[in-house]
């Protein structure tokens, strides 16, 4: 059965000097649509899949995850259609946490110890978001799930993604995308004379309205000097590629 309460002491989280961890850390974001494969709900072969690809890393590299809720709800999609737009984040987040407990569980089918924590306090399933014991829980190779976005309406899980990337350290953000293998000079679903670029900066990335991951994510990671390596999930293996460090995608840079 998952856990979801670490009963540890709250003061071994709170060391002071955490900088750089001692091995690679990752955020990997995972958008609503990956895991309902294409359609509302969760797809559970697709999240068996990728848990077993990101079981396949435990113990080699310190993994953390941000999810999407797209699969279930869309504050911006619900807000068109007259519904009043903080209410409709929350709802959005909710179905981030949903997503949240179902790789959990899948991770935890392939033995891997698991914590999520969510910005939006619902201690029956999840633990409240501390950043410093999130690190701890990854030293100890656990891998943690952040649900309920930033816990406040009109944030993407992009920026979240962003976010939690720089408090718990991450040496780099990992953006799974569906349907693309990195970033193009042109969208290759229209243009065929669009060419993969291996990489680039946020600068230029900001400056042709590349639509990857939303403008204020980019601003955040390039402002404090996160690399971000954007890569397909088509393709046997490429989450557990990702994680580990393979030159896959298109890495951006500040």
């Amino acid at each position: 059965m998952p856990t979801t309460n670490d009963s540890e002491p709250q003061d071994e989280t709170l060391r002071p000097g955490r900088t750089a961890p001692a091995r690679r850390r990752v955020l990997l974001k995972l958008s609503g649509e990956v895991f309902g494969g294409g359609s509302v709900g969760v797809d559970t072969t697709v999240v068996r899949e990728i848990a077993e690809q990101i079981a396949a890393t435990v113990g080699r590299v310190e993994t953390s995850i941000v999810v999407g809720g797209g699969n279930f709800f869309r504050g911006a999609e619900l807000s068109q259609a007259g519904m009043d737009r903080s209410r409709a984040d929350y709802m959005g987040m909710l179905g981030t946490v949903m997503n949240c407990l179902a790789l959990q569980d899948f991770l935890e089918q392939c033995d891997v110890d698991t914590r999520v924590q969510s910005a939006i306090k619902m201690e029956q399933v999840a633990e409240t978001y501390i950043p410093r014991r999130a690190i701890r829980h990854m030293e100890k190779d656990r891998v943690v799930i952040f649900g309920a976005g930033a816990g406040l309406p009109y944030f993407s899980t992009d920026t979240v993604a962003a976010q939690r990337a720089l408090e718990v350290h991450a040496t780099e953000v990992l953006m799974a995308k569906n349907g693309v293998d990195g970033v193009y000079t042109a969208d290759p679903r229209k243009d065929p004379q669009a060419e993969r670029l291996a990489s680039l900066t946020y600068d230029e990335a900001l400056s042709r309205d590349i639509r990857v991951m939303d403008q204020t994510a980019f601003a955040l990671c390039r402002d404090n000097s996160v690399t971000m390596r954007v890569f397909g999930m088509e393709g046997a293996g490429n989450v557990t590629r990702a994680v580990l460090g393979e030159e896959i995608g298109t890495l951006v840079t500040p």
